[in-house]
């Protein structure tokens, strides 16, 4: 009994594979150093220093997605 020749179809691209890769979410030390910069720019102020660190924050994950 011969044996059968079993054929190997090339892989086929679907549609749900991602066509860009999404990066990577910015590092804490990314938006502590713009946070300080945003700080330094406003005069390096008493307090409040969410206000710089949200700003750094929204900027830096805008440009990452």
């Amino acid at each position: 009994m011969a044996a059968k020749r079993l054929e190997i179809q090339p892989r086929q691209k679907t549609h749900n594979q991602p066509t860009k890769k999404q990066a990577d979410p910015p590092s804490h030390d990314q938006i502590a150093k713009l946070a300080e910069k945003y700080w330094a720019e406003r005069g390096r102020p008493v307090g409040s220093p969410e206000e710089d660190w949200l700003r750094a924050e929204r900027e830096l994950r805008g440009k990452a997605s």
